[in-house]
């Protein structure tokens, strides 16, 4: 083999890498060297093979029970928010803790205390590592250093925001307030304000962003329906209807390649496949257990994993034939999982 040839092969390696490194969706994790489950009825953080499905490990979260998750883009770090003894709308003791999990080693490390805001969520990170949180008892959405533990920022978000999508670049974040403003609370992340607001005269559930940063999807928080955010102008662009669903879904998150979208319904355990590539093409209608909340992708985009927290299974669905082709144990209520 030449020098040309080899330097020339040394250099599509290196923009393909570029290219792969510059389309991760931090906000969506994936990969192949974990699964990690955050039980929220159990109170436990969980650890199982992501190709058996074996559970390797587990500990409990001593400040409280853990809800959402959010995973450092190196892989080497997870947080965990403790929100508190109750749920959204009914939270009489609400956490001020963020767990800080060593993926390595499969422990608990520390925490990042948010005081004096309470009731830390929704959890995001962008490319540099920092991390964004939204507490909703105190309606602010803050920005964290996680490497000194400390809080940045914290912007008003006027609503209850319970999760957010921040884009990948870092520059603007999206905030669901549920039922309580009907609308989502658009941040600017490097003014440290809040800008804007889409309105949503339904409130908004499920909250997730694409992975190319261009579009941002609100759930609509009582009709089966979601919404398609221009992350440009910050303008509706499309409103597409959830087929078979009663109500908005509680989640949506894109599959790992950005071809498509899985949602899933708590109401009637339910989750829908729908391609990106049209919206609005026939969607695919699986049934998976009860009260289905969290979503995971493997890193070939091929399975995704459904943690049905009523019931405490997990429902493995194979994306390229939209078929449950596993059911397992895990933990008591899974809110939500990724694999790393």
């Amino acid at each position: 083999m030449s020098r040309r040839f080899s330097r020339s092969l040394l250099a599509l390696a290196v923009v393909a890498a570029s290219a792969a490194a510059a389309s991760l969706d931090f906000n969506n994790p994936t990969g192949t060297q974990g699964l990690i489950m955050i039980d929220k009825l159990g109170g436990f953080v969980r650890f199982f093979d992501p190709v058996s499905l074996k559970e390797l490990s587990s500990f409990a979260i001593p400040d409280g029970p853990p809800h959402e998750l959010a995973i450092s883009p190196d892989h080497k770090t997870a947080y965990v928010p403790v929100y508190g003894d109750g749920v959204y709308g009914r939270n009489p003791h609400p956490g001020h803790v963020i767990a800080v999990i060593d993926l390595a080693t499969r422990k608990m490390t520390g925490t990042i205390d948010v005081s004096p805001y309470q009731a830390p969520h929704g959890l995001q990170v962008d490319a540099k590592g920092l991390l964004y949180a939204t507490c909703d008892t105190s309606r602010k959405f803050l920005v964290i250093d996680p490497k000194s533990r400390s809080i940045v920022s914290a912007i008003d978000t006027e609503g209850t925001g319970h999760w957010i999508a921040v884009l990948p670049d870092g520059s603007k974040a999206y905030v669901a307030n549920k039922n309580d403003r009907p609308f989502v609370s658009v941040i600017d992340i490097k003014a440290r304000k809040m800008t804007g607001k889409i309105d949503m005269p339904n409130g908004t559930q499920g909250i997730t962003v694409s992975p190319d940063g261009k579009r941002v999807l609100a759930v609509d928080y009582k009709d089966p329906k979601f919404v398609v955010i221009d992350t440009v102008t910050d303008k509706i662009v499309d409103t597409v209807a959830v087929d078979q669903n009663r109500r908005g879904p509680f989640r949506v998150k894109y599959s790992p390649d950005g071809s498509k979208l899985v949602t899933c319904d708590d109401q009637q355990g339910l989750a829908n496949i729908i391609n990106t590539a049209d919206l609005h093409s026939q969607q695919q209608v699986v049934t998976v257990g009860k009260t289905p909340f969290g979503i995971a992708f493997s890193a070939d985009s091929k399975t995704a994993l459904v943690s049905n927290h009523g019931d405490g299974t997990i429902s493995v669905i194979d994306l390229p034939s939209s078929k449950v082709v596993k059911t397992f144990k895990a933990g008591t209520g899974i809110e939500t999982l990724a694999y790393y």
